[in-house]
């Protein structure tokens, strides 16, 4: 059964509906804070998006560094999770 955890990134509040553990869900929400606020502290994100873009590159090159390495297996299926629990929580684009 999914529940809902309320968890804070960038001062931004997002509802992540997860059927994980609310403990699992705030652990994941801290590392991706923690990511990019190492981005802005040294200063390479020239706004929040780019802060954004530039963990997600680098949490993206960790991951394929892992996946040439063959150590991937059930990490490549949690990360499939993860993205699909964080794409469900991103607010709907207006059109």
């Amino acid at each position: 059964m999914k529940s809902v955890t309320r968890v804070t990134i960038l001062g931004q509040e997002y509802a992540v509906r997860s059927e994980a553990p609310a403990a699992e869900v705030e652990r994941v929400a801290a590392f991706v804070s923690e990511r990019i606020e190492r981005i802005v502290t040294a200063g390479r994100g020239a706004d929040t998006l780019g802060a954004v873009v530039l963990t997600l590159l680098n949490v993206a090159g960790e991951y394929l560094q892992l996946r040439e390495s063959g150590g991937v297996g059930a990490i490549e299926d949690r990360l499939e999770h993860l993205l699909a629990r964080v794409e469900a929580a991103l607010p709907e684009k207006q059109g």
